[in-house]
């Protein structure tokens, strides 16, 4: 008998998380993981700014406030650096001119943001008296190079 009621369990332990996934691969394509971690990152990113506020001694909610109106200002850039490639390959299907190149954007974008988010969270966990590895620091920053080399050679301003 016990062994029927675990099988019970696990069946929906997996109906939950296969409708989970399925909901995310729908609402977000079949990287839904990327978006995921990139909220992941945000997450982590409040929790270590808050500890490093905490262990300084300078809390400020106004402070904390902005950070998630700022967390907020990234998904929204996500959503119309994505949205807007999306619609230049929908013109493309219109024209007849294949524009599918443009879906890139969306996911430098995603990239240099998540790139944002992880030095951030080094950053706030070496304030808190952490140690980091040196080659994660420097593989960040190769990443960071790489992905905003285009935008530093053009040397965009707004």
């Amino acid at each position: 008998m016990s062994n029927l009621s675990d099988l019970n369990y696990m069946d929906s332990y997996n109906a939950i998380v296969g409708s989970v996934v399925t909901f995310l691969t729908m609402v977000l394509g079949e990287h839904w993981i990327l978006f995921a971690l990139f909220l992941l990152f945000n997450v982590i990113d409040f929790i270590t700014g808050w500890m490093k506020a905490r262990i300084t001694k300078k809390e400020n909610s106004i402070k904390g406030f902005k950070g998630v109106i700022k967390k907020l200002g990234y998904w929204l850039i996500i959503l119309v650096s994505f949205s807007t490639s999306l619609l230049f390959v929908e013109i493309g299907e219109v024209l007849e001119i294949n524009l599918s190149i443009t879906t890139m954007l969306g996911w430098f974008v995603l990239a240099s943001l998540a790139i944002n988010e992880v030095r951030s969270i080094i950053e706030n966990i070496v304030e808190c008296g952490y140690k980091v590895p040196v080659i994660l620091i420097k593989g960040l920053d190769i990443a960071s190079r790489v992905i905003n080399k285009k935008e530093d050679d053009e040397d965009v301003k707004y």
